[in-house]
């Protein structure tokens, strides 16, 4: 079995044989990983030529015996498709990143369990598999279409983050300019939908305005896949104050991240020059494939990069424990959808490092329970109530983006 990697900045050895045990029993339920997009462009989802049962260290950050070793078990899968894909051909790719899961589901039955309800979740926990759950990164991955919100629902689609990098018609992006304020009409009604189906909304990469629409307008609870504390590191991709202080009323999760770009206040402007030297090489700033990172690592050379640990992950952690409550957060670490990993948390074997030092600062067992396990799937299993009652009282919405929104709404 793979061995945890190390944190550099603490010692944390005295701590890590406790935080293995917990994990034993309470493993982590992480919101967001990228492993199918990696397949994707590493490989276009040629599983032989990258088998994760084996140790793909330096090509991946994800494999099997490393999720073990890292004490994963629950994974939403992340279906995320560019938000500069758009209409049919968005459709189209998420499609295809829904059926890479279900070929990893099929390939590698006896680790990873498909995963479709907070019961599942559990059941795979008992038979010591990894729940495997899909996550939509994008609201233009329906194209505007409640049908195909519903669609995806059918096809394992347990939360949908309601935009990606860009604005869509409907909804603000966290890194794009104020488009509708928030969420449009039509945008109220795909959260209302979204509550409905049991689909979870994920305000990850949404606007502050979108994320206070969302929360006023949603019955269930909603997540955020993979952000983190706004206080701590001043990003628009992370949560301000005053909306994690609602979370408790509506019962929602933050997962907290783990790329430096959001979490390391240094690395913020380093990361926006390394976007621009990417672009400069003609490459969308997100690509990391062999070639890409290639690019990185000739400006990481050049521009050394600061550095996150595990301890910048905690002051997050600690942070919006102390603003939403120990039953308000969780873990979505974005791996295999970032150049950079924090030291110590290098890849998915890293979270006990993580319980560790949390450990240190004197978590409980009882809180981090709750933070690696506990508080996703209590998310889950009561948006699964919040649709049984709501589809007693209603049918499937058919309205349309020009209908709420008006016929000239793009």
């Amino acid at each position: 079995m793979t061995s945890p990697s190390s944190s550099p900045d603490t010692d944390l050895s005295p701590y890590l044989a406790e935080a293995l045990d917990l994990l034993a029993e309470h493993p982590v339920v992480d919101g967001h990983n990228d492993l199918p997009w990696a397949l994707r462009e590493t490989v276009r989802y040629d599983l032989a030529r990258r088998d994760i049962a084996g140790d793909l260290r330096g090509r991946l950050h994800t494999d099997i015996p490393r999720l073990r070793a890292g004490g994963v078990g629950a994974q939403f899968w992340s279906v995320y498709v560019r938000s500069d894909m758009a209409g049919e051909d968005a459709v189209s790719a998420t499609l295809e990143q829904i059926d890479c899961v279900d070929q990893l589901l099929a390939a590698y039955p006896k680790d990873l369990a498909r995963a479709l309800t907070a019961d599942d979740m559990e059941k795979a926990r008992g038979e010591g598999r990894i729940a495997s759950l899909k996550g939509a990164e994008g609201g233009h991955s329906i194209n505007n279409s409640l049908a195909t919100l519903r669609a995806l629902y059918a096809l394992g689609v347990r939360y949908m983050t309601l935009t990606h990098n860009d604005n869509i018609a409907w909804a603000d992006s966290a890194t794009d300019e104020p488009g509708v304020g928030g969420l449009s009409a039509f945008g109220r009604e795909v959260v209302r939908e979204m509550n409905r189906t049991g689909m979870l909304v994920d305000l990850s990469h949404v606007a502050a305005s979108t994320m206070r629409d969302a929360l006023d307008e949603s019955v269930a609870p909603v997540i955020f896949s993979h952000s983190s504390s706004r206080a701590v590191c001043d990003h628009p991709r992370n949560i301000p104050d005053d909306v994690l202080a609602q979370l408790p009323a509506n019962g929602g999760v933050a997962m907290a991240t783990f790329v430096p770009k959001f979490i390391l206040p240094a690395a913020v402007a380093w990361t926006q020059a390394a976007d621009e030297n990417m672009r400069a090489h003609g490459r969308h700033h997100l690509d990391t494939t062999p070639e890409a990172m290639e690019i990185h690592r000739a400006f990481e050379a050049a521009n050394p990069r600061p550095i996150a640990t595990v301890s910048t992950v905690a002051d997050h952690l600690d942070h919006m424990r102390e603003v939403a409550g120990i039953d308000h957060i969780g873990i979505g670490g974005d791996y295999d959808g970032t150049a950079f990993t924090p030291s110590g948390l290098d890849d998915v074997a890293g979270y006990p490092n993580l319980i560790a030092e949390l450990l240190r600062r004197g978590w409980s067992s009882t809180d981090l329970s709750k933070l690696t396990w506990s508080n996703a799937v209590r998310a889950l299993r009561d948006a699964e109530s919040v649709a049984a009652s709501l589809q007693s009282q209603r049918g499937p919405s058919n309205a349309t983006l020009d209908s709420l929104d008006g016929v000239n709404a793009n």
